[in-house]
């Protein structure tokens, strides 16, 4: 496997010197015949790194506005105004939808909204002024001292966010999160699924990333995988996330998406993303970051829990009992006592953890730990009778 030391012997090591991108691309190209020895690699250092526990977030996930500025030829997210799944959700319905979450047993509230809608849309900006706000991060900011007053975690995904605005979320969010998707300028040219995506090129995203991490705010970024990328551009994007880790050390989670398409995107008609070739990606993650926290979402490959444990995720991000996935509509949260059997019949624990995790918490504002710490394991995670 090239400078790769994929070898039994030492499974903490994952490099010889520092392998180039040519080298994980043979690493990745071989996988893809016989993924055997790179999925062992990839066992072994979950298994060294992280133990045998793997995570998730029991969450509500509050589609706040989905009006957005960018278009991306592969997103069912985005509404318009005129369309019946425009959501613009007031004070009522966050207060009704924090009410059910905690009657569920959610630890998370995900809020989530497109990019800065009031930029683009009048009825955006009038939504935001009859709730008493200019922004925004001001009424999701509101929004999450609702959350947190109520005992839910804020977790907020709301695009290309100014630092003043980071700084204004992380009093009540321990992390806040931002998809790179791709490090590649392509994606953006014409006839690519970014090219009316501004908020989506790479220089952009990866300066938000380099700011939360300047303010030391956990963050949560990642790929997504099967938009158009070639393996060079997904091998590539994964280095720039880890090199902004580097730099920062604030990078909690990598998540790796795999796309679906959707009927009413005009990429309804490319193939979905996943099998040996986006299992061999999320392997070869591992053994690029092998003390991050990589995560695989579940509804996006139901019933491969066993070939993404053994591609070495640690994490299967956000799942709902109450809502619906806003982002992939057309493919249902697995229900956890399912995903508990995926794991046992591995060898694995599930637990349930806060929207930051454990080794990531003494970045977060002590008011949120604090709160986190009475319904704690004790060991950073969510105690049982909380969530189950």
């Amino acid at each position: 496997m090239s400078r790769l030391a994929l070898d039994s012997e030492s499974p903490e090591r994952t490099c010889d010197g520092e392998p180039s991108v040519d080298d994980l691309l043979r690493t990745y190209r071989k996988a893809l015949a016989d993924p055997a020895e790179l999925f062992a690699a990839a066992t072994r250092l979950r298994d060294t790194l992280k133990g045998r526990t793997i995570t998730f977030s029991k969450k509500a996930f509050f589609n706040v506005v989905n009006l957005c500025s960018d278009t991306c030829t592969y997103c069912t997210y985005k509404s318009e105004p005129s369309q019946a799944k425009l959501s613009m959700m007031d004070t009522d319905a966050t207060d009704a939808m924090i009410r059910a979450a905690r009657r569920c047993g959610c630890v998370e509230a995900l809020l989530v909204t497109g990019e800065r809608p009031e930029a683009r849309y009048p009825q955006a900006r009038d939504w935001l002024k009859r709730e008493g706000f200019s922004s925004t991060p001001e009424y999701l900011a509101d929004i999450s001292e609702r959350c947190l007053d109520a005992g839910l975690f804020p977790h907020t995904n709301a695009g290309n966010l100014k630092p003043a605005e980071m700084r204004l979320l992380a009093r009540t969010n321990a992390s806040l999160g931002l998809m790179l998707e791709s490090s590649s300028d392509r994606l953006g040219a014409d006839g690519m699924p970014h090219r009316l995506a501004p908020s989506k090129i790479p220089a952009r995203r990866i300066g938000v990333l380099e700011e939360a991490g300047r303010l030391g705010i956990p963050m949560t970024t990642g790929i997504l995988v099967g938009i158009g990328e070639t393996a060079r551009e997904a091998v590539e994007s994964l280095l720039a996330i880890r090199e902004v880790h580097r730099r920062h050390g604030h990078i909690q989670e990598v998540i790796l998406q795999n796309f679906a398409p959707k009927l009413d995107t005009a990429m309804r008609g490319h193939p979905a993303a996943g099998g040996r070739p986006f299992m061999v990606l999320v392997a070869l993650a591992r053994v690029i970051m092998p003390h991050m926290n990589i995560q695989v979402p579940p509804n996006l490959s139901l019933h491969s829990y066993r070939g993404h444990i053994r591609a070495g995720i640690n994490d299967w991000g956000g799942i709902s009992p109450l809502t619906p996935d806003y982002v992939n509509p057309e493919l249902p949260w697995p229900a956890i006592p399912d995903v508990e059997a995926g794991c046992r019949d591995m060898g694995y624990r599930l637990a349930c953890r806060f929207p930051v995790y454990p080794e990531f918490m003494h970045m977060a504002d002590r008011r949120i730990t604090d709160r986190m710490a009475a319904v704690s394991d004790g060991h950073g995670l969510v105690e049982e009778g909380r969530w189950r």
